[in-house]
């Protein structure tokens, strides 16, 4: 966070200058117009802060400070406010944070573990961010999941049905290459499939199939002919991967054959712990055949983001009701994390530079059984997220028949998938890197993941956008709902 002795010397008269010290100041809560003010400007000036760029709602701000014991408010669109999770006293101007800074001969004993190409800038977090974040208890956090599960329990899927729009099913003897395309057209991942002869729906087909079917057909690497997605159905891709028995690099997934479903009398708990169990992003909501012979008909798709909006709704204005909701995401088990030095993980944390190949983003998503590879440069700062997703984009002017998944890089990849009307960063109108902070409460990780399309929040650094983490929904609900 500050360089010692980074302004210390003596003035043009032979007099000692005192020693300042570079400080930032990180506010992370949002607001239009943030400013600070302290003791250390005698509470006579307002200094402006400015918003992290990706992180709009992060604002910061660098000063000079003398060595030694110093207060600070915030003034967030006019009100003073202080920092919660940072150490604060009551004091003559009221609620205020508090740092101390020491001397450079002070410094020694307290020096921070620094990472490999990381700057002393670098070290903001940690020092503002101390590991003495209170811990929920062990009571508290149970009350939590009682009650999240007892309201889930009290709610059925038709909680998530909205007042309208469309839901899209295929044939399931619709060409692949054909279906490839409505996907991308469509802007969605998934569709269920609809077999006339049986008169059911009988599985989905997903964005993970995609990338099946073009490392199988493709022989990883070689590209793809129109001819050989033309030729292969649905049905036909659906029985040829059950002959292979879900074997993937001599690696077997976990991947159900047949269709999971919910009805919509089902509880959201019970909806929610299918896609949790069966490893799944959606689950069709279908209203069974009648005694008349009707069809089934599908309702709405079903996903997490859907039932974390019903959370949040619920407990919006009774946030103490859920004292989970107020932990900081750096204090509680959730997420995946960056592995610290010396530290050892039990789950890799994986990242991919943007001169990656396609085809290494491929394994890479299937071996490691996760749902989307953070982009980083050669300092692990984010520039890009690749997700399974993105496969779909591959149908735009055929790319899929114009490369080789060996030779095409991520960055452009993901070029390809860029809609030229859209602003850099982002695809089908949604910004594609959607971040947060270690030092974000719960209940604002929960309300961002709760947004249509969002899936996962890159976990940053503040001021540098350095990935620490991701969070994705499943790793919420799953830490929500564990007994």
């Amino acid at each position: 966070m500050f360089s010692p002795g980074a302004d210390s010397g003596r003035d043009g008269s032979g007099a000692s200058r005192p020693v300042l010290i570079p400080m930032r100041f990180v506010w992370a809560y949002g607001g239009r117009s943030v400013y600070v003010s302290g003791s250390f400007r005698r509470w006579s000036e307002n200094i402006p802060m400015s918003p992290m760029e990706g992180c709009p709602t992060v604002f910061q701000v660098v000063c000079n400070l003398t060595p030694g014991y110093h207060q600070y408010k915030f003034i967030v669109d006019g009100e003073w406010r202080h920092d919660e999770l940072q150490p604060f006293v009551s004091g003559t101007n009221g609620i205020v944070n508090t740092v101390f800074l020491a001397r450079e001969s002070d410094m020694t004993p307290t020096i921070l573990p620094q990472a490999p190409g990381r700057s002393n800038m670098g070290l903001n977090d940690a020092y503002l961010r101390p590991d003495t974040t209170p811990r929920i208890s062990d009571a508290d956090l149970k009350v939590s999941r009682q009650r999240i599960s007892v309201f889930l329990s009290g709610q059925t899927a038709y909680e998530l049905l909205p007042e309208s729009g469309k839901v899209m099913a295929l044939d399931i003897n619709l060409p692949v290459k054909q279906a490839f395309h409505l996907l991308y057209e469509q802007g969605i991942p998934m569709a269920p499939l609809w077999d006339l002869c049986k008169c059911q729906f009988v599985g989905v087909l997903s964005a993970l199939d995609f990338i099946l079917i073009l490392r199988e057909l493709g022989n990883h690497g070689s590209s793809l002919t129109e001819e050989e997605l033309g030729m292969h159905t649905i049905a036909a891709w659906k029985e040829g991967k059950v002959q292979l028995n879900r074997k993937i690099d001599d690696c077997e997934r976990a991947v159900p054959s047949h269709l999971i479903s919910a009805g919509p009398d089902d509880s959201l708990k019970d909806v929610a712990l299918k896609i949790l169990q069966n490893n799944v992003s959606t689950v069709p909501i279908i209203h069974s055949s009648g005694q008349d012979g009707s069809f089934p008909q599908l309702l709405h798709l079903a996903c997490l983001s859907g039932i974390l909006k019903c959370i949040c709704r619920h407990f919006r204005h009774s946030c103490s009701s859920l004292p989970i909701l107020r932990q900081p995401i750096c204090s509680i088990p959730l997420g995946s994390w960056v592995p610290k030095i010396g530290e050892s993980s039990g789950r890799p944390f994986t990242m991919l530079k943007p001169n990656s190949s396609l085809d290494a983003a491929l394994s890479l998503l299937l071996q490691a059984d996760v749902s989307s590879i953070p982009i980083v440069d050669d300092n692990d700062l984010l520039l890009d997220i690749y997700s399974r997703s993105d496969i779909t984009a591959l149908a735009k002017d055929k790319a899929y028949a114009q490369i080789r998944l060996d030779e095409v890089t991520i960055h452009q990849v993901l070029q390809l998938g860029q809609d030229a009307n859209s602003p850099s960063g982002f695809f089908n109108g949604q910004k594609r890197c959607q971040m947060c902070l270690s030092s974000d409460p719960l209940q604002k990780v929960m309300e961002r993941l709760a947004n249509p399309g969002v899936r996962r929040l890159v976990i940053v650094e503040a001021g540098s956008k350095r990935v620490q983490g991701i969070i994705s929904l499943s790793d919420v609900f799953w830490f929500l709902l564990a007994t």
